[in-house]
């Protein structure tokens, strides 16, 4: 289930929800899994974004 956030999350700022994270800059090309509680990574490449974007949220095992 894709989930595309508005909310732009900076590279070093602490993941708030552990999921798939794309960057905002429109090219869908960088992707980033990342955990709740550890920090953002940066933006690689040729990526112009200046941040990431929920796009999939993690669903707990329960």
């Amino acid at each position: 289930m894709s989930q595309d956030s508005d909310e732009v999350f900076r590279p070093g700022e602490i993941v708030p929800e552990s999921g798939i994270y794309g960057c905002d800059c429109g090219q869908r090309h960088e992707y980033s899994t990342d955990v709740k509680g550890h920090p953002f990574p940066p933006l690689h490449g040729a990526c112009t974004g200046s941040g990431w974007r929920l796009k999939t949220p993690a669903h707990p095992n329960s």
